[in-house]
């Protein structure tokens, strides 16, 4: 029974585990997937993507006014090497040259990054390009707004930082003693947790911690 119990345990942490690391798909150096760690990859990804944005847009912005045209704008931010930025921007100089258009090629990078604010550029571009905006005024007004709001995501962060981390304590704090009792007292813990009582504790131990630690995370994120 003991090692029945113990098959079904170890399947159930191998079914967790796929679910978390399963569905991760590499397409054009974004991660695109279905699981949390996809995800979790992905939003780290765009979230490198919007703090170089203020850079590139100056640094474009900077080309525009020395009279290069918007494609070597464009140039000027790969030949900056500021990854994941000039990995985006040159699978749209890739896209232009192969006979993409200058619009669809924007609105591929928008939808593959899935940035806001690259979509907010795109529009202005896109915009400026059909009325004849000045577009590096665009680009200095959007640049100076991104890093405004960055700013104050920052100073939120750091507020919060203290229930982030009591959450992160209070979620590893079960899981620290069950650890440090079963090696300090296995012959009482393993048996108990071997029995289909000792499972279903188990069980419920990790919704309740996954359930608080969802809790502690929807207060604590704040929408800027």
């Amino acid at each position: 029974m003991s090692w029945l119990i113990t098959g079904l345990f170890a399947l159930s942490l191998g079914g967790v585990a796929w679910y978390f690391v399963g569905g991760i798909k590499i397409k054009n150096g974004w991660q695109n997937g279905e699981s949390p760690l996809a995800k979790w990859l992905d939003s780290r990804r765009r979230a490198k993507f919007n703090d170089q944005l203020p850079e590139a847009l100056a640094t474009m912005s900077n080309a525009l006014r020395a009279g290069f045209s918007i494609s070597q704008a464009f140039d000027s931010v790969v030949e900056q090497d500021m990854k994941p930025m000039s990995e985006e921007f040159q699978i749209l100089q890739q896209q232009l040259r192969i006979g993409m258009s200058f619009e669809d090629a924007l609105e591929s990078m928008s939808q593959r990054v899935g940035s806001e604010d690259l979509t907010l550029v795109t529009t202005a571009i896109l915009v400026s390009r059909k009325t004849g905006g000045n577009v590096t005024e665009i680009f200095d007004k959007i640049s100076e707004t991104i890093r405004g709001r960055m700013r104050i995501e920052r100073k939120v962060r750091s507020m919060t930082a203290q229930g982030r981390m009591q959450g992160i304590i209070v979620s590893l704090m079960p899981v620290v003693l069950g650890v440090a009792m079963t090696v300090m007292k296995p012959k009482m813990m393993l048996p108990f947790l071997m029995s289909l009582k000792g499972a279903a504790a188990l069980v419920i131990m990790a919704v309740l911690i996954i359930m608080g630690w969802i809790m502690i995370r929807k207060i604590t994120k704040i929408d800027v």
